[in-house]
């Protein structure tokens, strides 16, 4: 009986394992800050690579390796193209434009830096984000703000992709 014991026990340990299932998170992560002395507003990206490169050649029609070795000024260019389209920022009532400035790979992470050049005073701050939603419909979409002393964050996701700040 006590051979059996731990056979038993680590049969029904290994069928309890194998009832669950490992999840992937699909989550992306952005830091927005107003930078008064340069005047305009930093963002900070960090997208898994795989799961850019997935959405990245489903969206440009062909396979892409962005944030790898082998990436091309085409890959970049695609990236940049994706983002801006995915990425739409409203401050003080007026469409601003997204621009990128570089990247650079953190473990499985692609971390990208974007600015929004002249940015004097910020009355209202909107930012609608549906980067990686073609993909994944969990794929949820992290916007950490801290402008003018006031800290928020968003959690954006394809039912509800946009969030607001007033000041």
């Amino acid at each position: 009986m006590k051979k059996i014991t731990p056979v038993i026990i680590s049969i029904l340990f290994l069928f309890a394992l194998s009832s669950f299932e490992f999840h992937k998170f699909y989550v992306s992560i952005y830091q927005v800050e107003h930078n008064v002395l340069k005047k305009r507003i930093q963002i900070t990206s960090r997208i898994f690579i795989d799961d850019l490169n997935k959405v990245l050649t489903k969206h440009a029609g062909q396979k892409t390796q962005i944030g790898e070795k082998t990436q091309t000024q085409k890959d970049i260019d695609f990236f940049k193209n994706y983002m801006s389209e995915k990425i739409k920022v409203n401050i003080n009532g007026k469409d601003r434009i997204l621009l990128y400035k570089s990247s650079e790979i953190v473990g499985d992470q692609l971390v990208c830096y974007f600015i929004i050049p002249d940015i004097l005073k910020l009355k209202t701050f909107t930012i609608e984000n549906t980067a990686l939603f073609e993909i994944n419909a969990q794929q949820q979409n992290i916007v950490n703000i801290s402008i003018k002393n006031k800290k928020q964050s968003f959690v954006l996701v394809s039912t509800n992709p946009k969030g607001m700040l007033k000041f």
